[in-house]
């Protein structure tokens, strides 16, 4: 895409975008809504939804993607969806629904393997992951592997940014919090964009979901074409055996009328 400028603003909320931030928000108020009603059963949904890595690697494998819905703090949810509003929004208006959805979902699993794999050899198992920064980091970086060259205003500052080089802010940002206590979520976000990178890199243009389809319709319609004309070839012994000869090209299309073949009014 060429440079171009413009205010750093948000697109329209429609499509896959808008249905997944309303799932998040979703999540969020049920769960405040059963600390309300129930404490216990709301910390039962943290620990049956969230990222616990003994648990995943015990069975509870949905946590894998479930995590990436359940928030905790009303600042940090905020954040997670104005930032998913803008990226989601902008990538899929030009990729789609789907590619967006494999793309977000490839990061918030590569994020979530990140963090059982630093479980595992960190030997800490006592965190819990929450929240979709790994399936932002995803979008993020795919925003500016793609479209790096792209400028915008930061408003309300008086100054344009490339968008590669906001990217490089947010990853240095990860990469500082590596060095604090939070050292596992920056791990596991910086995992998340690693998986996006090679999705970018990997997917067919229009997605995995996309380019499935397509070759299951192609194989689907060479099988009928193949059925064609091997029923054409029937028809021609079949004929044959009537002393009258007819002929049907490699498609299985009949040839050799005596009538106009452009003229469409005798074919019934």
């Amino acid at each position: 895409m060429p440079r171009s400028a413009g205010i750093l603003n948000f697109p329209d909320f429609r499509g896959f975008t808008r249905a997944l931030i309303l799932w998040n928000v979703g999540a969020y108020f049920l769960l405040l809504l059963l600390q309300v009603v129930s404490a216990a059963l709301a910390n039962d949904v943290v620990r049956f939804g969230a990222l616990i890595p003994p648990l995943f690697l015990h069975g509870f494998l949905w946590q894998i993607v479930t995590y990436c819905f359940i928030h905790v703090g009303i600042l940090g949810t905020a954040l997670e969806l104005l930032s998913l509003w803008f990226l989601g929004s902008f990538l899929e208006g030009i990729h789609g629904p789907r590619w967006l959805a494999e793309l977000f979902f490839t990061s918030v699993i590569g994020a979530g393997l990140t963090a059982v794999g630093l479980s595992l050899v960190l030997h800490a198992d006592t965190f819990a992951i929450t929240g979709a920064f790994g399936g932002i980091f995803g979008l993020l970086v795919a925003f500016g592997v793609l479209y790096g060259n792209m400028e915008f205003m930061l408003f309300p500052l008086p100054m344009t940014m490339k968008a590669k080089y906001l990217v490089i802010v947010y990853m240095l940002i990860a990469v500082a919090m590596v060095f604090s206590s939070s050292r596992v979520y920056a791990l596991a976000q910086l995992g998340g964009a690693l998986a996006g990178y090679l999705y970018v890199k990997a997917a067919p243009r229009r997605g995995y979901a996309f380019a499935t389809s397509e070759k299951y319709f192609g194989v689907r319609n060479n099988y009928y074409r193949w059925k064609r004309r091997r029923a054409a070839k029937k028809f021609e012994v079949y004929m044959r055996k009537q002393n009258r000869d007819v002929h049907f090209d490699k498609d299985g299309r009949y040839q050799g009328s005596e009538k106009d073949p452009n003229d469409r009014r005798w074919m019934n």
